[in-house]
Parts: C-alpha cells; structure tokens; sequence
C-alpha cells in the first residue's frame, strides 16, 4: 500500500528544508534533503560541510554547532543529531554516515583552557574528534579531544569518552570502559 502524504507533512517537510537552507546558509557546502527541525545556533568561521539527508533537531531544546576560524567539521550522509546537542570545533570533527547523536550530546576539540591559574587565558593544542561510519551516541554523552569511535560503535547514555573505541564495541561509564563487542 503506497503511502498517504498528507497537506501538514507536506508542509512540514517543505518547512524542514527550508529551514535548513536558512540556518546552514554559512556552510561551506550543503547536501541535497537536509532537515533542520526547530531553532539551532549554528555559527561558522571555518569549514563547514553537511552531508546528503541529514537531519538536525532544536525543538525541545537548542543544538549549538560552532567551528572556529580554523576549524573544520564534516557531517557524513544520513546523519541524524537529536536537539540539544553542542559541537564545539577547533580543529576537527568528523561524524562518518548514517550516525546518530542523541538529546544533549557534546563534542568538543579543545578543552578552550589550561588548568594551571596563571595559565587559564592560554588555548592548549586541539585533537580532531572521529566518528566513523554508523556510531551511536545515547543521551547526555560527552565526546573530548583525539578521540576516534569505530565503524558501528555504540557510546552509552550520560558516558564521558575520553579515550579511543574499537569498531562494533559498547562503552559506558564515566569514564568510558568496554563493555562488550558484537
């Protein structure tokens, strides 16, 4: 059975990318069925590329997205980010195909301060942040700097991740440990 395409999905559909357009107007490239669903801050002075049908979602709370002077991101196709998310660049961020980015997911490339009092108005080195292909960050996850997550990991709800994850593996915790691998 074909399915029904109704006036408000139409328009809301029409609304989405629209939106997307808007809101991604600084980008450096954009690509073809993007979605952006409610109000997210994006500000960029770097690169900026949006891969094929991605979606991003503000509607229950703000996403931010802001790449720096000399940063880049990169959002792979089918990429789906769920409101509330913070991506902070530096550097780089990559999030490979077909990832997805639960509510209140943060990533970022720098720490933006050393620890050190005297020191805190100095920027340490940024550290790229990796995403391969099909990875799934839960709820309240933070990604830190120099971290790749293999093809088809899963990071749990409310999980600091502070080190690499192998391909195909669940971590959890504070920090992140291996849970197990499929």
């Amino acid at each position: 059975m074909p399915a029904r395409v109704t006036i408000s999905g139409l328009a809301t559909n029409v609304k989405s990318v629209l939106a997307a357009r808007y809101y991604f107007r600084c980008a450096t490239s954009v690509g073809a069925r993007v979605r952006v669903y409610g109000r997210p801050a994006v500000k960029n002075e770097g690169v900026m590329r949006i891969g094929d049908r991605v979606r991003l979602l503000s509607t229950i709370a703000t996403s931010q997205i802001e790449v720096g002077p000399e940063g880049e991101l990169d959002i792979g196709d089918s990429v789906v980010m769920s409101f509330g998310c913070s991506i902070g660049v530096t550097k780089l961020i990559r999030i490979g195909a077909r990832s997805r980015l639960g509510p209140y997911v943060m990533m970022m490339d720098s720490d933006f301060h050393c620890l050190e009092p005297e020191r805190r108005l100095e920027r340490p080195p940024s550290q790229p942040i990796i995403l391969e292909s099909d990875v799934w960050i839960g709820t309240r996850a933070m990604v830190l700097r120099g971290v790749t997550i293999g093809y088809g990991s899963v990071v749990g709800a409310g999980s600091l991740v502070i080190r690499d994850v192998p391909p195909r593996t669940l971590v959890a915790g504070m920090p992140a440990k291996v849970i197990r691998s499929f």
